[in-house]
């Protein structure tokens, strides 16, 4: 089992994190800002996502690497920037089960094709998958017969835009190796995975996974960056044609971290954020990256704000729901206005 005790703890309330460390080379253009522990979410963490068709609902795995292990959801508030500002709306609730044979959820948590949500399961080497309204996997993947090196940490389905876009990444976290894979229909909702032979070294102990645009401050091409819990850093590299990781280009994006783990992007503001596993258990947000294109509004996820977005809206009016554009835990006349402003727009 992995050592959860971690020497370094964050001891103060939410805010600019006083502990971790950006590298000098990346300090000028972003901010860490610690959030602290998840109300409601039992430790150690896992990894987590926000809900592409809400952005205002994060998911984040807790009881991680155990058969207890779950997936919870919590509403996020944000400023008047838009940047998350804290956790609302009372403690979590429990999305779905998200046990493995012998293990649970660990650092790789994201939504890929069909709505289905994907994760990684550690000891027991598997990806589950869960379809959209159910509430435990509705399927087990084993990845030691399909040539991955047991046990798996993390996984990201490679976004629109980029470099092998689609394409599923698997990282092993025992033996340090990045694969490349294929999903295919299995025609019950969920997907058969095909690995393509060989594999990557480079990434220590690899948790989590997301995807950076060039062009962002100190990063000239697109780029990966890897929650590393083995070394207590978040690393980034620049990705080749296939969208892995070039070993030679790696560079420390955040160091001095207590088990970094889960990795997602907010794609209402484009800022980072990672979830830490034993120690402090604590969701830290980087900001400074350009947002991903989007469209507020797009409640369905068809890239495109149109009645149907505004039919969810109006159906969650006065409540809490989808319809929540600004994070206040309430559906209102802001919201309505927000999505009646951008009406019509098509998203890149």
């Amino acid at each position: 089992m992995r050592n959860v005790s971690i020497g370094l703890t964050l001891l103060l309330a939410p805010g600019v994190a006083p502990a971790q460390v950006l590298d000098p080379f990346y300090a000028g253009d972003y901010t860490l800002t610690d959030h602290g522990s998840v109300p409601g979410v039992p430790t150690p963490y896992g990894g987590l996502t926000f809900d592409p068709a809400d952005h205002n609902r994060l998911l984040i795995g807790g009881s991680a690497n155990t058969l207890n292990a779950d997936i919870y959801e919590i509403r996020v508030a944000r400023d008047a920037s838009g940047a998350m500002s804290g956790f609302v709306c009372g403690a979590s609730v429990s999305f779905a089960d998200a046990y493995g044979e012998t293990g649970g959820i660990d650092g790789g948590l994201t939504f890929g094709p069909g709505g289905v949500l994907f994760y990684t399961s550690y000891r027991d080497n598997l990806v589950g998958q869960i379809r959209p309204g159910s509430t435990a996997p509705d399927r087990l993947v084993a990845l030691t017969p399909l040539g991955v090196f047991p046990s798996v940490g993390a996984l990201m389905i490679v976004p629109p835009g980029f470099a092998g876009a689609g394409r599923l990444k698997l990282a092993s976290y025992n033996a340090w190796r990045w694969y490349d894979a294929t999903l295919t229909p299995d025609g019950s909702g969920t997907y058969d995975i095909a690995l393509s032979p060989g594999w990557i070294t480079g990434t220590t102990a690899p948790e989590g996974i997301v995807y950076v645009r060039g062009g962002n401050p100190g990063f000239a091409a697109d780029s990966v960056l890897v929650s590393e819990y083995g070394a207590g850093r978040v690393s980034s590299f620049e990705i080749d044609a296939n969208g892995d990781p070039t070993a030679a280009t790696r560079r420390t994006f955040v160091s001095e971290l207590a088990g970094a783990e889960g990795a997602a992007i907010d794609p209402a503001t484009g800022d980072f954020l990672f979830s830490t596993f034993g120690g402090s258990n604590r969701v830290i947000r980087v900001s400074g990256f350009s947002a991903f294109p989007t469209c507020v509004g797009d409640l369905n996820g068809d890239s495109t704000v149109s009645i149907e977005d505004l039919a969810i809206l109006l159906g969650s009016f006065g409540m809490e729901g989808a319809g929540d554009l600004n994070g206040n835990c309430l559906v209102d006349l802001a919201d309505l206005a927000q999505l009646l402003a951008n009406f019509g727009t098509i998203c890149p």
